[in-house]
């Protein structure tokens, strides 16, 4: 069967329902603005599915059924996913120069160091923390570490954890570090690169909603939460940093982006950078 979606339009009733479940579920605000984004990414979900219009699909959506084999797709189809290696590269120079010497002198080799990369999307941002840290690893002996990498979307956890990436996609890592990090395909005519297994093996990746419970049995000593925030409400901002630091560890840092702001939030963090933030001790 062929769905012909040329002339199907979201109706007001349905993306209402939409916006305030995916609002509810994973916390992403869906203003009205973005209701013809919201049609072209279901789109492709109503083709595979064969249904004829966006209500047949929220019918489905919304039964028992529906919640439990659709609702991953949904969620994959309207989270957004822009990264790259070494974005906002101030942020790692300030974690090598200041943040781990510092981390180092008062816990030295007695403990591993806990690093989450919160919104991995398909693992740039923690790769690149895995190659700062090992980096560092490699002048600090008895230094280890561990970057927990976490996603609500499958799709891009999946991309994540097999870490092969088009050429083109790394040329913001410096020379030194593609060189020792990256290999390149045996196929000069396919042009990617994959992460060596070393440096795979030091990033656990899975799924997590940052509306549910985060389940970090030991408090993080670094969060990496940037350039997610900017999609959800203020008040869900707080919430979720509340969370974040309740997991932090005490003289702990979180990194946001610098498009984001903790301006007239009261969280118990002291400004180190900006965008750098530590918890009290």
């Amino acid at each position: 069967m062929t769905t012909n979606l040329t002339n199907n339009k979201l109706a007001e009733r349905d993306f209402k329902r939409l916006s305030q479940f995916i609002s509810s579920e994973c916390g992403i605000k869906v203003p009205p603005s973005k209701r013809t984004m919201i049609e072209s990414r279901l789109q492709r979900r109503l083709r595979t599915l064969s249904m004829g219009d966006y209500k047949e699909y929220c019918d489905y959506l919304f039964s028992l059924k529906g919640m439990e084999i659709e609702m991953p797709h949904l969620l994959d189809a309207v989270t957004t996913n822009t990264t790259h290696f070494f974005r906002e590269p101030k942020h790692f120079d300030y974690l090598y120069d200041n943040v781990l010497p510092d981390w180092f002198e008062r816990f030295g080799p007695s403990k591993e160091l806990v690093v989450w990369s919160a919104g991995c999307s398909s693992g740039e941002e923690p790769y690149t923390l895995a190659m700062v840290l090992t980096e560092f690893a490699e002048h600090n002996p008895g230094f280890s570490f561990v970057v927990v990498a976490t996603d609500i979307n499958n799709q891009v956890l999946e991309k994540a954890q097999l870490a092969i990436y088009p050429e083109d996609k790394v040329s913001q890592i410096p020379p030194l570090l593609r060189r020792k990090y990256l290999l390149r395909s045996k196929n000069k005519a396919n042009k990617v690169v994959r992460v060596i297994p070393e440096l795979r093996s030091k990033v656990r990746f899975r799924r997590l909603n940052f509306m549910g419970e985060f389940g970090f049995r030991e408090p993080l000593d670094i969060i990496f939460c940037r350039n997610v925030m900017i999609y959800f409400d203020r008040p869900v901002q707080e919430n979720l940093l509340r969370k974040f630091i309740n997991h932090l560890h005490p003289k702990g840092y979180i990194f946001i982006g610098h498009s984001e702001s903790l301006s007239g939030m009261d969280l118990g963090l002291k400004q180190s950078a900006p965008t750098i933030y530590q918890k009290a001790g």
